[in-house]
């Protein structure tokens, strides 16, 4: 099943405009976002639209494999590298050649393994741990994060060079609280998935449910929508999926669905004027059109508040 971008709110159509003028050309993109905003989806759209997408296509996490053993699994080894290395392994880079790997949250990558992907963005080129023969390849590199590598690189965490490297093209996933006009068509394509999964056909979403979802601030985005919808899918007893079959922190959004504010720090008022504006768009159910009336600001002035 071919990865699909739900939603026809602007920043969705900025997205996708981005994902087809850069899909046809090798160039390195770094996809940002927050966690579960769909920024593998964007990587696999990519794919999709382009000239390699017949040739292999490897993913790797770079933050649910330890450090040890990411730099193994990207460049490989030679047998006897290391304690447990019984046999030549292959990594990432060579079986993914001529075609493309997708590095997930490579803001969480050491500075060494850092270091020597620098090297193969720049020369194409490395070598397996433990041995000496030079390898070429052919790969283009989609990656991904859902940290400030800006304020990564201040911080000594991350290599400024490597950032340009990968930085050729940004695209920027805005969170989904940002884009609550999107909600009611990713839950109709949610509902018809599960619907088809478990057996139910014809469940639709009442009205008030769907408000429900509206008003609820959506820390985890997209993922956590998702979730949410299978559940709902699963509970409901009727032909409609009512509020009740959602968890009570989405039935109850004034606790749970607002931005959590930490008490010991001091916000900015730039910082509690784009909350407040985003609690507006919530309360507006997402109508950027009707939050700019309610805040009496212009609606491009809305967008540039919202950050």
């Amino acid at each position: 099943m071919k990865a699909k971008i739900i939603g026809s709110s602007d920043a969705i159509k900025d997205v996708l405009d981005l994902v087809s003028k850069v899909a046809g050309n090798d160039v390195t993109v770094l996809i940002t976002g927050e966690s579960g905003t769909g920024k593998e989806m964007v990587a696999e759209t990519i794919l999709q639209q382009s000239p390699r997408k017949v040739k292999p296509f490897l993913k790797m996490n770079c933050a649910a494999i330890p450090s040890e053993l990411l730099e193994s699994q990207m460049f490989g080894h030679e047998r006897g590298a290391f304690t447990g290395a019984v046999s030549r392994q292959e990594g990432c880079f060579e079986r993914a050649d001529g075609g493309s790997l997708f590095l997930d949250e490579i803001g969480d990558m050491s500075m060494m393994t850092q270091t020597k992907l620098l090297r193969v963005l720049q020369e194409q080129e490395f070598e397996r741990i433990g041995g000496n023969n030079t390898i070429k390849v052919d790969v283009r590199i989609l990656a991904a994060t859902n940290k400030n590598l800006l304020e990564e690189i201040k911080r000594g965490r991350f290599r400024e060079d490597l950032y340009y490297r990968l930085n050729v093209v940004e695209i920027h996933i805005p969170p989904l609280r940002e884009r609550m006009e999107d909600v009611a068509e990713i839950v109709e394509a949610f509902v018809a998935e599960f619907a088809l999964k478990y057996n139910k056909p014809d469940l639709k979403v009442s009205r008030q449910a769907l408000q429900t979802l509206l008003n609820y601030a959506w820390p985890g985005n997209v993922r956590e929508l998702r979730n949410v919808i299978e559940r709902a899918v699963v509970l409901s007893k009727s032909s409609a999926i009512e509020s009740e079959d959602f968890p009570e922190k989405i039935r109850q959004p004034s606790a749970a669905g607002s931005e959590n504010l930490e008490e010991d720090r001091i916000y900015t008022l730039a910082e509690m004027e784009r909350m407040y504006v985003r609690k507006v768009l919530e309360y507006a159910g997402g109508n950027k059109l009707k939050a700019a009336r309610l805040l009496n600001i212009d609606p491009k002035t809305l967008r540039t508040k919202l950050g």
